[in-house]
Parts: structure tokens; C-alpha cells; sequence
């Protein structure tokens, strides 16, 4: 496949930085939430996935879709909180913390990545100029 823009890595770093932000956003909010037993619709908030894809002319990654994760909540033994059952289960969230900061910590990892992608190429630009002279 051929890239005809000469901006190619630097659009490819920037969609890769957009995508890792709002990767990070969705994360804190599982984490913000993951105590949340009643998210205003009468169950517990439930956790948010992205879903990335590709531009098709290797322009970079985008945001797709917010994914519903749609796994069963916990249940909590709480007798003497109003959200209890019957037997005393309170549902919470199927939000798991070490799982949203090993996320959080994979997207932060990216993100960096590519940064780092744009300060290489800025150091390439910078030689070649200065080479040029």
C-alpha cells in the first residue's frame, strides 16, 4: 500500500493520541462508577468498553464505538442497605479496579508511545533543515 500524504506519521500519532484520551476517559469513568449501585435507571452503572477501527487509507485509529459491557453484576451481601433483595444482595457494578488500571495503564503506555512518535519525527525534521542549511 502506497501513503500519499507526507504528513502520514504525524496523523497517525495524532489519531493514536485522540484515541488513547479517550480510551482514558472511558477507564475513569468505570473507575468513578465502580461503587455506583444505582446509576439512575434503577441497576448499577455498567462498565464502557471502546471499540477502535482503522482508517482504511492508514490514516491512523478511531474511536468506533462505546461498547455496554453487558456481563452480569456483582452481588454484595448487605442486609441493611435499602437497594438489598430478599436475601440481602445488593447488585453493584461489574466494574473490576485492578482490570481498569491495568487498562489505564496500557492506554497511559500508548499514549506516550505516541508522543514519543511525534518528538522522533520532529527531530528528524529538525536534522534534515538543519542539514539543508
Amino acid at each position: 500500500m502506497k501513503v500519499d500524504s507526507s504528513f502520514g506519521p504525524i496523523d497517525i500519532a495524532l489519531s493514536g493520541i485522540r484515541a488513547q484520551s479517550k480510551q482514558m476517559k472511558l477507564v475513569s469513568s468505570n473507575i468513578a462508577n465502580a461503587r455506583t449501585s444505582d446509576a439512575g435507571n434503577g441497576e448499577p452503572y455498567r462498565r464502557l468498553q471502546a471499540a477502535f477501527k482503522t482508517d482504511d487509507d492508514l490514516g491512523g485509529v478511531e474511536l468506533d464505538k462505546i461498547v455496554t459491557d453487558m456481563s452480569d453484576f456483582l452481588k454484595v451481601l448487605d442486609p441493611g442497605n435499602p437497594m438489598a433483595d430478599q436475601n440481602g444482595y445488593v447488585a453493584m457494578p461489574n466494574v473490576s479496579l485492578p482490570d481498569e488500571m491495568i487498562n489505564m495503564n496500557i492506554a497511559t503506555r500508548m499514549y506516550q508511545a505516541n508522543v514519543a512518535i511525534l518528538k522522533r519525527y520532529q527531530q528528524i525534521i529538525e536534522t534534515t533543515l538543519e542539514l539543508l542549511r
